[in-house]
């Protein structure tokens, strides 16, 4: 009997299988072994040896998805593996939306094709929260329609627990849960808020999200101090129309979405829906107001590819046979001839050489609002290894008596967790009053050295040691940490355990770790 059943799931979802063998290969084909890891991803794989409810920079749900790489090895493919998946459930809850909304195969077909060759394949090369993101609000989506239709308790249940776990992994889904409050208020559907069920839906994710909240209450909500840092630094350089034209320059707001967003104002078998698309605009109004990054609201376009593939395929009627697949094929010709700039296909040399196509199509503008020779991913992806090294180089420089008295100190936390990542088990861990990374630093006692990392140090600082020697720099001519400094100052003359612990203790208490 399980064999029949077998049987026939694989006869039934055959295509889907091989679409998603598709999109979990192209994460990996699609990366020049050139780039190492990205600065972020090194802090999230940090997070592994310091579980907790919550941490300064994200919530932790990559921290656990870090403790499972590490006890599969720890290596590249593990990392890049988890993305991955996240990105290849996202297709297959696209495909069951299509299947729960009335589609058939060319418009699952479509929809897929939407999710593989788009610029999700980008932002599923990285070990960041922003795969799982994009999968709990396409899972918030699909949850809702299937509770529509069937009116069913057990799908509200299964929501709260998807949103609890998005909000384990990112604070951004409140905007979303924001513009679905907005949207179901505007719409029938706001009969919601009347059914005893929902509450106790809701009740059941306030209960699971519980520990965390009580964490951001133990540390002063450091969400709010975090969100301030992110707007005075890098949100207030992002253009807000900007930010708009971004949705259609990365084929987000194309043909099929704006079709699935029409479509549910006025076709009329989706209008038990409609409130997927008043989510949609107020979610991208809140975000315009806030000044979001264009990946900020990625997640929103999933289930549009949903809607647009079916009612393209109901209106097109017979037309279908050739439009899709028309659709589908312009869709990966399109992205076959973008991918050099979309992925981290091209070396940095190769980049540099076609600069100009780079920065027309704004792929060189950084946070900083300013245009640099590579995108700012691709710089963050390289350097780290050789800073690492030239870091152990310092550490072994140090006589063996004093090793237990050595500071290794960084000057922010990609510097941090990539010096932790490869060095791991060859030298003492590095710290940074810098996010998650002064929580982590021990009380120290005594500190004879420090190997500093990432800036020459202050004169006042060099009067405190007998020796201050510069060891090398980071010469990675591409490296967003070119020209990073590696010192060794040994030879204390005071006691700067004291005044390093004071520092840690002064900054944790006015929140300066950004």
């Amino acid at each position: 009997m399980n064999f029949i059943r077998l049987n026939n799931f694989f006869r039934q979802y055959w295509i889907l299988i091989l679409l998603v063998t598709l999109k979990m290969s192209l994460q990996y084909f699609l990366v020049n072994p050139v780039y190492e890891l990205q600065r972020d991803e090194f802090m999230h794989l940090e997070q592994a040896f310091h579980p907790a409810a919550g941490y300064i920079s994200v919530p932790p749900f990559s921290s656990w998805i870090a403790v499972l790489i590490y006890l599969l090895g720890g290596s590249l493919f593990w990392i890049r593996f988890f993305p991955a998946m996240f990105g290849a459930l996202t297709l297959v809850i696209v495909w069951l939306t299509v299947e729960e909304i009335g589609g058939k195969l060319p418009a699952k077909l479509l929809a897929s094709m939407l999710i593989i060759f788009s610029v999700l394949l980008r932002i599923n090369v990285l070990f960041q929260p922003n795969s799982f993101d994009i999968l709990a609000w396409t899972a918030v989506f699909y949850l809702l329609t299937k509770y529509i239709n069937s009116k069913q308790q057990k799908w509200l249940f299964l929501l709260s627990v998807v949103i609890a776990f998005g909000l384990y992994n990112k604070y951004n889904i409140v905007f979303l849960l924001a513009g679905i409050f907005a949207g179901l208020w505007l719409t029938p559907q706001r009969e919601l808020f009347s059914k005893k069920t929902f509450y106790l839906a809701m009740a059941f994710c306030l209960i699971l999200f519980l520990p965390n909240i009580i964490w951001q209450i133990k540390f002063g909500f450091p969400v709010f101090h975090h969100m301030k840092a992110l707007n005075d630094r890098q949100l207030i350089h992002v253009n807000r129309m900007d930010f708009l034209i971004d949705q259609v320059k990365y084929g987000l707001l194309g043909i099929v979405s704006c079709s699935g967003i029409l479509a549910l104002f006025l076709y009329k078998p989706f209008k038990q829906w409609r409130f997927v698309a008043w989510t949609f605009l107020s979610t991208v109004a809140l975000f315009t107001l806030a000044r979001a990054k264009t990946y900020y609201a990625v997640g929103l376009y999933p289930v549009f590819f949903a809607f647009g593939s079916v009612y393209l395929e109901a209106v097109l009627k017979k037309w279908k046979t050739i439009f899709i697949p028309v659709l589908v094929i312009s869709r990966i010709v399109i992205f076959i001839l973008i991918a050099k700039y979309l992925m981290p296909v091209q070396s940095p040399a190769e980049i540099i050489a076609n600069h100009e196509t780079y920065e027309k199509i704004g792929l060189l503008r950084w946070e900083d609002g300013k245009n640099h020779s590579i995108p700012q991913d691709f710089a963050d992806m390289t350097g780290w290894k050789e800073m690492a090294e030239k870091a152990l180089l310092a550490y072994q420089q140090i006589p063996a008596e004093e090793l237990s008295q050595t500071l290794i100190f960084c000057n922010n936390y990609g510097q941090t967790g990539a010096v932790n990542f490869y060095n791991r088990g060859k030298m003492p861990p590095a710290y940074a009053f810098n996010t998650d990374y002064i929580y982590w630093m021990p009380r120290l006692t005594e500190i004879k050295n420090v190997v500093l990392i990432g800036e020459k140090p202050k004169q006042e600082i060099v009067d405190l040691f007998n020796s201050v020697k510069l060891i090398g720099m980071v010469e990675n001519e591409y490296s967003r940490e070119k020209g990073t400094p590696i010192y060794l100052l040994t030879g204390a003359k005071t006691d700067i355990a004291a005044r390093i612990n004071q520092e840690a203790a002064d900054r944790i208490k006015t929140f300066d770790l950004f």
